[in-house]
């Protein structure tokens, strides 16, 4: 069943995400469900629904690459990273007639909702771009209870005030936390988990985390996977353009996905095609090519700009999180992980048979529950006849 949703692009919609599966069905896999853009690049107020495979549609200006780079941006701040690494541009993600306060200060505000386990765990934040890039306030609920709540007390000071849920001989437990990095990321390394309330905050901080950090934004770049790249660590980067340095891991790695690639090869690239492989140069580099099976072989320069994307996405989504260079959370065991890819211009350059196959191999993989797509599509009225996709309209 298609969900279409229509939300403003410039503020509103509330995007009535699916309810939450009855606890005895509840899938333990920590996962993203709900997007917030409280205020963010072109969107206020709005909230926009997850499913396994979900699809932002909008004209050029509807703010699609914006939904993604809050989702991206929210992974980032997960992983620990800082927020001058995950916001080099901060002004730019300020809504555009957004109006300084008493000190000048302009921000912006996103949040998400991660289900699993725990039930849904809401996480909210609210980050200073200007004058200074900073936290000024983070809170993380769950069933309606704050566990975490922080705020700018001291322009100052680069700290923000932190309380988190105790329910011990004290309610909550106040300390400083750092005002460039996201709380909810370092509570594994200040809650002790002494008591029962300790002990939920660490389950929701845990459940959020591993939602967010297993992410991979991709999007193929034909230019760069024309040409022989040197043999690395064989995981995809996000532009694809060693593409023939993972084929040459990962053929020789799991016969049974590489059949299952070629088989999407197969019906997304013009042609015969018997194999995808890979062929050392002798310099250190590899090339990858498309055997024909009648002792031809096709080097991937010749291919077309769509069937390049359409073979970089169909790897993206056989392989999983083991090829991709992503930061799995090598804590959790392999049956709780899930990964998200994340597609801007998912269908660029791809002609309607390709886009559909393409779609139809990522509802397949979301149903074994460990792949998640989230794209953005200008006009996503091909995707009508789809199972289990959820499509997200946003209006200029």
């Amino acid at each position: 069943m298609v969900s279409s949703v229509r939300a403003g692009g410039r503020g509103g919609a509330s995007a009535g995400a699916p309810a939450s599966a009855p606890a005895h069905r509840r899938d333990p896999r920590p996962r993203v469900t709900e997007l917030r853009l409280s205020a963010f690049a072109r969107h206020r107020g709005a909230s926009f629904p997850v499913g396994r495979v979900t699809l932002f549609a909008g004209p050029s200006g509807s703010g699609k690459s914006a939904v993604l780079a809050a989702y991206e941006a929210l992974a980032r701040l997960g992983g620990g990273a800082a927020l001058a690494e995950v916001f080099p541009d901060p002004g730019a993600l300020v809504p555009e007639r957004a109006r300084p306060d008493a000190q000048r200060r302009r921000g912006f505000r996103i949040g998400c909702t991660a289900d699993g386990a725990e039930g849904p765990v809401r996480l909210d934040v609210a980050v200073q771009a200007e004058p200074e890039l900073r936290v000024v306030g983070e809170r993380l609920t769950a069933g309606g209870l704050v566990l975490l709540e922080t705020a700018l007390r001291d322009p100052g000071r680069p700290a923000v005030q932190a309380a988190w849920h105790t329910a011990g001989s004290a309610p909550v437990t106040r300390a400083p936390l750092p005002d460039d990095r996201l709380g909810t990321a370092l509570l594994p390394l200040r809650v002790a988990g002494k008591t029962d309330g300790q002990r939920q905050v660490l389950a929701a901080a845990e459940q959020m985390v591993v939602a967010l950090r297993s992410v991979f934004p991709c999007d193929p770049r034909p230019e760069g996977m024309r040409t022989p790249v040197l043999t690395g660590s064989g995981r995809l980067l996000r532009g694809c353009d060693n593409l023939a340095d993972v084929v040459w891991r990962t053929r020789s790695e799991c016969g049974r996905r590489h059949a299952q690639l070629v088989d999407a090869v197969r019906t997304g690239c013009s042609g015969p095609v018997a194999d995808l492989l890979a062929e050392p140069l002798g310099d250190g580099t590899v090339r990858a090519l498309l055997d024909r099976g009648d002792g031809h072989r096709t080097e991937l320069e010749r291919l077309g700009d769509g069937e390049l994307r359409y073979l970089a996405l169909a790897l993206v989504l056989f392989t999983g999180p083991g090829v991709l260079a992503v930061d799995a959370p090598g804590e959790v065991p392999d049956a709780m992980r899930g990964l998200t890819v994340l597609a801007d211009g998912f269908d660029r350059c791809l002609d309607p048979h390709q886009r559909t196959q393409l779609l139809r191999t990522a509802v397949r993989m979301g149903e074994r529950g460990h792949i998640r797509l989230v794209g953005a599509v200008s006009d996503a009225s091909w995707a009508g006849g789809a199972e289990a996709v959820t499509v997200v309209h946003l209006d200029a």
